[in-house]
């Protein structure tokens, strides 16, 4: 809805309301727990280009997003309200007219394989990560560090440029709009200095319009990626670009998904060996759990068959929820 405070606390409720003028009305509110809005600017809240005190004082947006939000809703025979509490919140209110749509017939997607690693004989990769927003340089930082990439971080233009003549990275995860020194500039210094050491640059950006796309290309992108960003995507697009090959999991075949791997075939066990076998699957420790496994009698097979499939997964959550669940 806007840049014109942190919330600490986001609600959102969908309401479905008959209509006289449409067969439906969906009402939705947004309310946050961030310093709210003066009374005086809550009549140029909508104007295009303005901004409250508290949006200037956050140094982020331009001050269109709620004039665009505004106009979006009307389109769909609504508008937006909105009140606010100085210090203590805003609310926000908008509803829009909807009538029923026809049942489509669902289109069968393949499930995606989870990666669960890089696969061997790989360079070791160097990612930097080039995000003003905390909280989304974290996110992707943790994903990337998960499959052993090796990865820095920047928080602006300036520092990205630093960062990489210094740590020569293969790819740049790069914001496009940052303070300081924005991604296009950062972007354009970068490709003009790479002569044999060529990094991919990647953009990232939160615009929904198409224009982005061509204006971070011909600032020197080699791909570009609208936020919010998905896991698959990140992994695709660094297969494409660096050649990076993973590892997936594999899956069960049914025979041990079901037979003989069940919470009441574990609890035939003894209860040490079980408070062993929690304890090692809640540390991660395929060694110790295959040890475990060599304890199990030949009579239960099927249930040392079914554990070192989830080990060779690296599914130690599943087995914390067949310890756990009732037999």
């Amino acid at each position: 809805m806007g840049n014109e405070g942190e919330s600490s606390l986001v609600k959102l409720e969908s309401l479905i309301e008959k209509s006289s003028s449409s067969p439906y009305s969906l009402v939705f509110e947004v309310e946050d727990t961030g310093p709210g809005i003066a009374a005086e600017e809550l009549d140029i809240l909508f104007d295009a280009f303005v901004q409250t005190e508290t949006g200037r004082q956050s140094q982020q947006g331009t001050g269109l997003g709620l004039a665009i939000s505004r106009q979006f809703v009307r389109m769909m025979g609504g508008d937006i309200v909105v009140s606010s509490c100085l210090g203590k919140g805003t609310l926000f209110k908008f509803d829009i007219q909807v009538g029923l749509a026809e049942m489509a017939e669902e289109e069968a997607q393949q499930p995606r394989q989870r990666i669960v690693g890089l696969a061997p004989n790989q360079p070791k990769y160097r990612i930097l990560v080039v995000e003003d927003t905390w909280e989304n340089r974290k996110v992707l930082i943790e994903l990337l560090e998960s499959l052993n990439f090796e990865v820095k971080e920047a928080a602006n233009g300036e520092e990205a440029i630093a960062v990489w003549e210094s740590w020569h990275p293969h790819l740049i995860w790069m914001d496009m709009r940052m303070p300081v020194m924005d991604g296009y500039e950062a972007t354009r210094q970068i490709k003009a200095k790479a002569k044999e050491r060529q990094t991919v640059i990647i953009a990232l950006t939160a615009s929904a319009f198409e224009e982005e796309r061509t204006v971070a290309l011909s600032a020197g992108c080699d791909d570009f990626v609208r936020k919010p960003i998905q896991e698959f995507v990140i992994f695709d697009k660094m297969a494409e670009h660096l050649g990076i090959r993973y590892i997936y999991e594999q899956p069960m075949p049914v025979a041990t998904q079901h037979q003989g791997l069940t919470p009441a075939a574990l609890a035939a066990m003894p209860p040490e060996w079980v408070a062993q076998l929690h304890q090692a699957a809640t540390q991660v420790d395929g060694e110790l759990i295959a040890q475990l496994i060599a304890q199990i009698p030949e009579e239960a097979i099927e249930l040392a068959n079914g554990l070192t499939q989830l080990v060779n997964n690296y599914r130690f959550d599943r087995i914390i929820a067949l310890i756990t669940s009732p037999s």
